[in-house]
C-alpha cells in the first residue's frame, strides 16, 4: 500500500503538493468560489495531488477538515467523463456512497448539490431509512448518477431490485469506523458484494481502527492511503478545556456555561436519548431555547430540529453520539460534553462539530473527580492539550456579563457616527439640569442586559472524591446483579449489552442500572421490582445469541450459576482506556439509520 501525506508523521512518505484551487475543474471551481474558498484544505490537495488513476484509496483525515468536498473532487474526473459519454448499456448510478446516518446522507447530498451546481445533468438521490420507500424507487428509477445511502436502506433497495448496480464503478464508504461501531458490517459486506468486481472501493475515515483495516483489505486491492491530517491536526482551531464537577452541581455548571454562550450555538452530547429528552426538558424550563435530538426521533422531527438549529430558532441542541455523526451546521461555537466520551476517537468527533471550516470554537468536557485521570488518558490518546480550569461560579458568571457589557458600551461609544441628530438631541436633553454621572448610571442599570436565568452556584469538589449522586446517575441502590458470559475481548460494550439485555428481558433501559465491562465476563444491576420476571426470562435460550448465558449473581459478585467471582472495573476506567470498541467478527443487533 502506498502512502501520501501532506503532513510528515511516522512511517509516512512527505509528498510535495502542487495543487491549488486552480487545478480544480472549471464547474467546480466556480461553484467553490461562489462558496467562499479561496484556497483547498490539506486533504482536497492530497486527493487531487494523489496518482490514483485506478487505485483505491483510503483517505484518512480528521472530522471538520473538509473530506466530503474531497471525496467530491476525487469523483469529478469520472463524473464529467461519464456524463459527456454516456453508456446507454449502463443506466443505473456510476457512483455509490455509504454513510452511517440520515443526516450525513443529506449532508453529502448538500456539499454535492453546490459544489456540482454548474454540472449540467449531474443528479444525486439519497436513499434512508425514515423516508418513504416509494418515493426513493421513484427517484432511484430516473436514474441518477449518483447515489447516497445508509446501509440498511441501500441493502433493501438493491435486493428490491431498485436500481442496477452493473454500471457502479466507485464505491465510498465515509465515516466507515463509525459505520462498523453501529453494527453495519454484515449489510456492508452484502452490498460491497452485490456491486460489480471491476470498480474502484474507496474508504474515508477520522481513524482506521482494526476492524476497519480487516474490511479495507478484504475489498480493496492496490490502495494509496491518502492522509490529510494526523490525529488531533484538524482541531488546531478549537480551545480544549475540561471542568472537574461534583455530579450534583453539573447542571449548575451547564446552566452557567449556556448563560455565558448567550446568542450563540451550543451542542450538549449526552450518552443515551433518554438523557438527551430530560436535559432539554429541563434546559427549557430554565429559558433556554434547546431541543434534545436523537436517533429514535423520527426523521421529519429530526429534519425540523436540525433546520430550526441552522436558523437560529434554537440555539442550544442536546444529543447523543450517533445522532450528532452527521451535523454540520457553520458556526457552532461551543461543544459541551455533559457525558464524558466513551474513547479517543468519540472525543475528536464530538469536539469537531465545532472550529470547522477555518472557524474556531471551544470544547467543554465536565468531569467527575474519580475519573480525572482515566480521561487525562483518553486525551493523551487523543492527543489533545487540555486545560484543566474551575467550573464557571455564579460569580464568576456575573463578574464575565458585566465585563462584556462594558466592553460593548466602550465600543459603542466609539461609533458616534452612527447616532442621528434626532438621538443626539434627545440625550442633550435628558442631561440637561442633571448630574451627568447619575444619568448614565440609570441608563447603564436599564441596558444591562438580563440572563435566561440566574447563574447557578457551584461547589468546588474536593479531589478525588467520588461524585455525589445526581439526576439520572445509575447506583446499585434497589438494583439486583446480574452477569453475562461476555466480556470486551468478545465485543462487549456499554451500549451493546444494554441492547442485549433489553431485548432479551423486555425491558428498558431505565430499569437497567450500572453496568461492568469485564474481559470475559460482564455484570449489570436490574430494577429489583422487574428482576423476577427478568430472570425468568432470560434463563430462556436465545436464538439470535444462543451462548450467551445471563445469571444472577449472589453477595460478592459470585455468580449463581458458577459460584466463581467475577473481575470487574469501572466503565469509566474502560472508557478512558479508549476500548469498548467491538472485534471485527462480533455480532450485533442491526439498527436502522
Amino acid at each position: 500500500m502506498t502512502e501520501i501525506s501532506n503532513p510528515t508523521g511516522p512511517g509516512v512518505t512527505p509528498a510535495p503538493v502542487p495543487i491549488s484551487l486552480e487545478t480544480v475543474p472549471k464547474p467546480l471551481e466556480e461553484a467553490m468560489r461562489k462558496r467562499g474558498f479561496d484556497d483547498l484544505t490539506l486533504v482536497q490537495r492530497a486527493v487531487l495531488a494523489a496518482e490514483s488513476d485506478g487505485r483505491d484509496l483510503r483517505i484518512s483525515s480528521q472530522t471538520g477538515s473538509g473530506k466530503t468536498v474531497a471525496i467530491g473532487l476525487g469523483l469529478a474526473g469520472h463524473l464529467l467523463e461519464r456524463l459527456s459519454n454516456p453508456s446507454p448499456s449502463q443506466p443505473g448510478p456510476s457512483v455509490l456512497i455509504l454513510v452511517p446516518t440520515r443526516e450525513l446522507a443529506m449532508q453529502v447530498r448538500e456539499e454535492f448539490h453546490w459544489l456540482f451546481q454548474g454540472v449540467r445533468g449531474l443528479r444525486t438521490e439519497v436513499v434512508m431509512g425514515g423516508t418513504s420507500v416509494l418515493m426513493e424507487r421513484k427517484a432511484l428509477a430516473r436514474n441518477p448518477q449518483i447515489v447516497v445511502g445508509t446501509p440498511g436502506r441501500t441493502l433493501d433497495h438493491l435486493k428490491g431490485g431498485a436500481f442496477s448496480t452493473a454500471g457502479i464503478e466507485h464505491v465510498a464508504l465515509d465515516e466507515s469506523d463509525r459505520m462498523l461501531d453501529m453494527g453495519f458490517r454484515e449489510e456492508l459486506e452484502a452490498i460491497l458484494e452485490k456491486l460489480p468486481a471491476h470498480r474502484r472501493t474507496h474508504l474515508i475515515s477520522a481513524t482506521f481502527p482494526s476492524g476497519v483495516r480487516r474490511l479495507a483489505d478484504r475489498f480493496q486491492r492496490d490502495v494509496l492511503h491518502i492522509q490529510g491530517t494526523r490525529l488531533g491536526a484538524a482541531n488546531a482551531d478549537i480551545e480544549h478545556t475540561a471542568h472537574l464537577v461534583d455530579r450534583r452541581d453539573a447542571y449548575a455548571a451547564l446552566v452557567n456555561l449556556l448563560i455565558l454562550n448567550e446568542g450563540g450555538r451550543c451542542l450538549i452530547f449526552v450518552e443515551r436519548r433518554m438523557e438527551a429528552s430530560s436535559l432539554a426538558t429541563k434546559l427549557s424550563g430554565d429559558g433556554f431555547p434547546v431541543q434534545p435530538f436523537s436517533g429514535e426521533l423520527p426523521q421529519a422531527q429530526r429534519t425540523r430540529t436540525l433546520n430550526a438549529f441552522r436558523d437560529g430558532t434554537i440555539r442550544t441542541l442536546v444529543s447523543t453520539d450517533v445522532a450528532a455523526r452527521g451535523i454540520d451546521i457553520p458556526n457552532i461555537e461551543l461543544v459541551i460534553h455533559m457525558d464524558p466520551p466513551g474513547d479517543a476517537d468519540s472525543y475528536v468527533h464530538r469536539s469537531g462539530r465545532t472550529g470547522r471550516a477555518g472557524q474556531t470554537g471551544k470544547s467543554v468536557m465536565l468531569v467527575a473527580p474519580r475519573i480525572q485521570r482515566q480521561i487525562t488518558r483518553l486525551l493523551g490518546a487523543a492527543r489533545i492539550e487540555m486545560e484543566w480550569t474551575p467550573a464557571p461560579g455564579a460569580t464568576k458568571v456575573r463578574k464575565q456579563l458585566r465585563k462584556r457589557f462594558r466592553h460593548e458600551i466602550h465600543q459603542r461609544l466609539g461609533e458616534e457616527h452612527l447616532l442621528s441628530q434626532t438621538q443626539l438631541d434627545y440625550a442633550k436633553g435628558l442631561l440637561d439640569g442633571r448630574d451627568p454621572a447619575a444619568v448614565v448610571a440609570h441608563l447603564l442599570e436599564l441596558a444591562q442586559p438580563t440572563p435566561k436565568r440566574e447563574p447557578m452556584e457551584v461547589r468546588e469538589p474536593k479531589a478525588g472524591a467520588p461524585p455525589s449522586p445526581g439526576p439520572g446517575s445509575r447506583g446499585s441502590r434497589g438494583f439486583i446483579r446480574f452477569s453475562i458470559n461476555w466480556g470486551e475481548t468478545s465485543g462487549a460494550t456499554t451500549n451493546r449489552l444494554l441492547g442485549h439485555v433489553c431485548r432479551r428481558g423486555q425491558i428498558k433501559s431505565p430499569l437497567v442500572g450500572a453496568i461492568e465491562i469485564g474481559s470475559e465476563k460482564s455484570t449489570f444491576d436490574v430494577d429489583a421490582t422487574v428482576a423476577a420476571r427478568f430472570e425468568k426470562l432470560v434463563k430462556r435460550r436465545d436464538p439470535r445469541d444462543p451462548n450467551l448465558r445471563i445469571v444472577r449473581t449472589t453477595a460478592g459478585g459470585r455468580s449463581e450459576e458458577t459460584g466463581r467471582p467475577k473481575k470487574t472495573s469501572r466503565p469509566e476506567e474502560q472508557r478512558a482506556r479508549g476500548k469498548f470498541k467491538k472485534p471485527f467478527n462480533a455480532k450485533k443487533p442491526r439498527k436502522k439509520a
